[in-house]
């Protein structure tokens, strides 16, 4: 594992999470990404359409990007091992070390998707272990 890559990875205000369709075409979605020890972790609601693709493929790849999820060539990519945590505790977890990283803009985020949603949606954790 190169740690360095990892905690750039993690340092990141925003990666693209790239999980695989059936057919092997990549799909990528700017998220909000923590460090959790040697794994990295996203939150995310449970019905999303990575979570599928992670139950069914665990192959994730990361790289920086925007708030709206343009790469830069050339931009560092991590390759690991995505797991769906739906256990309470675990979430939770996930999500405050995604609230503590991003404080103000997480609360404003959520009470927004709340509103629009008309309640929570239930959530889960994608833990990331780096490759390597």
């Amino acid at each position: 594992m190169d740690d360095d890559l990892v905690s750039r990875i993690a340092g990141e205000d925003f990666v693209a999470l790239t999980t695989f369709k059936r057919d092997g075409t990549p799909v990528s979605t700017p998220m909000w990404i923590a460090r959790d020890g040697d794994h990295l972790v996203v939150w995310t609601p449970r019905e999303s359409w990575k979570v599928k693709r992670v139950r069914r493929d665990p192959r994730v790849e990361m790289r920086p990007c925007s708030r709206m999820g343009k790469t830069e060539p050339g931009a560092p990519v991590l390759a690991g091992t995505a797991v769906v945590i739906d256990e309470p505790g675990h979430v939770s977890r996930a999500a405050g070390l995604v609230k503590a990283k991003y404080g103000l803009q997480f609360r404003v985020i959520t009470v927004i998707e709340a509103i629009l949603a008309r309640g929570a949606k239930p959530r889960v954790a994608l833990q990331i272990t780096p490759a390597g």
